[in-house]
């Protein structure tokens, strides 16, 4: 076995071993949490461009564990491909990155770097496995690690959105596997590449085995629409980001529903298949009007949000909904523009959450009112604020323009005009709400009054700076960041507890928000193989 193909595994196996060193270590050592963490995500940015080098060159890489590999698809496979090689790639250089931001902003803790790991395993484990199965269990292994990143807030907030996303998350995940179990009646079978050999058997035969793929689908698709927060289903999803701590929301929003997202497009292309779908009466239809809905429920409750963090959750709803139709277009052109939307969906949203946290620590804002001024008072935050959010509109050049493009192309292509329309109307509304915070940064004034939220952020990543106020001048407020009282009056937080790695953490998404804009041939080119084996 070449060192390729031990790669998957090992991309899986070392971040949830790595999970327990923080935990021994904290018997004898305070914060070790965050270097043991730095190290492996580093390594794990290593492991995947080595193995996106074998993915270039032999376009799959195969890992069958124990070397259990059985004609029924009874084995577990690992498969990195081009379109998992993609995701696991945003993975870990979105978690490593993230690093700098939290070593400072926080949270803390030997705990909390525990389930960093934990969760950041359990995401390539679902980028990577061949196994419908294996998909469940790092679903849980996922939802698991979330559930414990929400509740490390603060505020009792906190703990209720985990609360709320561990009850519908379990629901969700339970949906899958009843449509995994009526695949497995219908076919026999678990493994993806097996089961995408068989359902097409089995639908040619029809009866009762047909009914079952259906039903399987049905179940997939409705929990992973949960997973991935299509409205009405996406409840659990605004709370969870406001209340998260800012250091969490960044890692949530970036990639959680993002690999939710993924999976359900590697189930539906690979497992069911295009044919599948497109035969089954009303799937196509289902999918379309469900996600279309979603995006223009998404954007239009962004536009009447308040809260910043907020804003960009229901944006998310919207920008998944997107993405999701244009996998119900069963077009390469629309699935492309998918995959590429889905990238840049996951760069631009970590940038923004990132800026959140960025200026609600300098700033103490937290509200679309509450940025009036920023351009003047921090220019760089308020500066990669505003790319991130033309991004998301979709001017070009940026990432946010390229996948659309490609998604409304491939929506002409089907003659789905709805997905089109749907497109251009999303567009219009990201821009509606963009324009309120870009309106407040540039063109209107600071308020004469202090901001109600400031901050006790460490400035050197070690306990936080609380000369400044007293443990009763401190009350939570939910977001993983106080609220600085004196004797009644609010204050701002200070520029002197953002780090320079925090800053050029938010600088560097930015810039990568438009670089990717002019990546969109080449990623055309990168998952050719891919496409060209789903849709031949």
């Amino acid at each position: 076995m070449s060192s390729a193909e031990l790669l998957p595994a090992l991309l899986i196996a070392v971040p949830i071993l790595m999970a327990a060193v923080p935990i021994a270590l904290g018997l004898w050592f305070d914060r070790t949490g965050w270097s043991v963490t730095a190290l492996t995500t580093v390594g794990l940015v290593a492991g995947t461009a080595y193995l996106a080098n074998a993915v270039y060159a032999q376009d799959r890489v195969v890992h069958v564990l124990g070397g259990w590999d059985t004609p029924q698809g009874i084995g577990i496979e690992l498969i990195a491909d081009p379109f998992s090689t993609l995701i696991i790639a945003l993975v870990t250089v979105t978690s490593a990155g993230l690093l700098a931001y939290t070593r400072v902003g926080g949270p803390r803790g030997n705990t909390f770097y525990a389930g960093y790991l934990l969760l950041v395993g359990g995401l390539i484990g679902l980028s990577l496995t061949g196994d419908v199965f294996n998909m469940f269990v790092f679903l849980e292994i996922v939802g698991l690690g979330t559930y414990a990143m929400i509740s490390s807030g603060d505020g009792p907030e906190s703990a209720v959105a985990a609360l709320k996303y561990l009850i519908l998350g379990t629901v969700g995940a339970s949906l899958y596997l009843i449509g995994v179990g009526f695949l497995f009646m219908a076919t026999g079978a678990l493994n993806m590449e097996v089961l995408g050999e068989a359902i097409p058997q089995v639908a040619a035969e029809g009866g009762s085995d047909l009914t079952l793929l259906r039903a399987g689908f049905a179940f997939i698709f409705v929990g992973f629409a949960i997973k991935v927060a299509q409205w009405p289903l996406h409840t659990w999803q605004p709370d969870a980001y406001q209340h998260a701590p800012d250091g969490v929301t960044p890692l949530i929003a970036a990639l959680v529903s993002t690999v939710s997202a993924y999976a359900l497009g590697r189930v539906m292309f690979n497992v069911f298949g295009v044919e599948f779908l497109a035969t089954t009466p009303y799937a196509q239809e289902v999918v379309v009007t469900v996600c279309a809905v979603s995006v223009i429920a998404g954007s239009t409750l962004a536009v009447i949000q308040r809260d910043v963090k907020r804003m960009f959750a229901y944006s998310s709803v919207s920008q998944f909904g997107l993405v999701v139709a244009a996998y119900g277009a069963l077009t390469e052109t629309a699935l492309v523009g998918a995959i590429i939307h889905l990238i840049g969906h996951g760069v631009m949203k970590a940038g923004l959450f990132v800026a959140a946290g960025v200026i609600a620590i300098s700033y103490g804002a937290r509200t679309v009112d509450e940025y009036a001024g920023l351009a003047d008072n921090r220019p760089f935050a308020a500066g990669s604020t505003a790319i991130l959010l033309i991004a998301l509109i979709g001017i070009p050049p940026s990432a946010g323009f390229i996948g659309k493009w490609y998604i409304a192309v491939g929506a002409v292509e089907a003659e789905l005009w709805s997905i089109a329309a749907v497109v251009f109307l999303s567009t219009m509304l990201t821009l509606a709400y963009s324009a309120r915070l870009l309106e407040k940064m540039y063109f209107t004034p600071a308020a004469p009054v202090e901001s109600p939220h400031g901050t006790g952020v460490a400035t050197d990543g070690g306990e936080p700076n609380d000369e400044r106020r007293s443990s009763s001048e401190l009350r939570s407020d939910g977001g993983g960041s106080g609220i600085l009282m004196d004797s009644g009056r609010f204050t701002r937080g200070s520029p002197e507890d953002v780090s320079l790695g925090m800053l050029g953490l938010l600088v560097a998404i930015a810039i990568s928000a438009v670089l990717l804009g002019f990546a969109g041939g080449a990623l055309f080119e990168w998952l050719e193989p891919f496409t060209s084996e789903v849709f031949n």
